[in-house]
């Protein structure tokens, strides 16, 4: 970024903060504001972002980075009403932890690769308490089950619990399997629930082993059917039917003309 670009993003953001003020003080919504009544709607900015992200679409996610940046600028307003902390409170802390998690850059540290930098900020990030903080402390508990499962995994990694060879993961995957079958045919539901747990855990696994984001895979396979199932369904009412009267093979035969689109 260039001076200039400097220049003008700190004058944008001074009256960003200026306009947090004015709205604050004098508009009715904004005044009643409190940290616990913006989380949900911070929690759905982030996803209109991620929306945003996947469409691939620059224009929306400028216009959705600016949503989720105007919660961040009002959580700090609250903040320095409050005596807790200021924006300024907020950047600094940011500063102090970049320059501190990358020795590699800032330091004499060595890291020449992606996987090296991740395990070495692991590593500070448990110095940072001391030592005394768990590994699996850090990952929220809000966090959607397979992104949950996909961060566990990542940490575990970082302090060096993984399979030594990334092939083994698959006869892990198969032994879990096998287990969720036997629970299947024994119909004990309760068991059958903790099966399926295991066997997603373990392909979880198996796709960060492979470099496979599995939240991102799976998204990809939803808007793959969804495609193909809004052809399914538009096909079928230009010749006048109804999904419901079809028959299997009739959908079948749709839907593979779908694929081939």
């Amino acid at each position: 970024m260039s001076q200039n670009q400097h220049a003008a993003t700190l004058t944008v953001f001074k009256e960003l903060l200026e306009i947090m003020d004015e709205l604050r003080a004098k508009c009715p919504w904004d005044k009643k504001q409190t940290n616990e009544s913006l989380r949900t709607l911070t929690i759905e900015e982030t996803y209109e972002l991620a929306d945003a992200i996947i469409k691939n679409d620059a224009s929306l996610i400028k216009k959705e980075l600016g949503d989720l940046l105007l919660h961040i600028v009002f959580y700090a307003k609250i903040g320095s009403e409050q005596c807790d902390f200021t924006m300024a409170d907020v950047i600094q802390s940011l500063n102090e932890k970049l320059i501190y998690r990358h020795p590699h850059i800032f330091s004499d540290v060595e890291a020449n690769d992606a996987k090296t930098v991740e395990e070495n900020w692991e590593k500070l990030k448990l110095k940072e308490k001391g030592g005394n903080k768990s590994v699996l402390e850090g990952v929220p508990l809000s966090l959607p089950a397979m992104v949950k499962a996909n961060r566990i995994q990542d940490k575990a990694r970082g302090v060096g619990f993984d399979w030594e060879h990334k092939e083994q993961v698959w006869d892990k995957v198969r032994e879990e399997l096998d287990e969720l079958k036997a629970e299947i045919e024994a119909h004990d539901e309760d068991k059958m629930e903790a099966e399926f747990g295991d066997l997603l855990f373990s392909v979880i696994n198996a796709a960060r082993l492979y470099g496979v984001n599995p939240e991102n895979a799976l998204e990809r396979t939803n808007r793959k059917f969804i495609k193909r199932f809004n052809y399914l369904e538009e096909k079928t009412l230009k010749v006048g039917k109804d999904l419901k009267q079809m028959s299997l093979a009739e959908m079948d035969e749709i839907w593979e003309e779908a694929k081939k689109l």
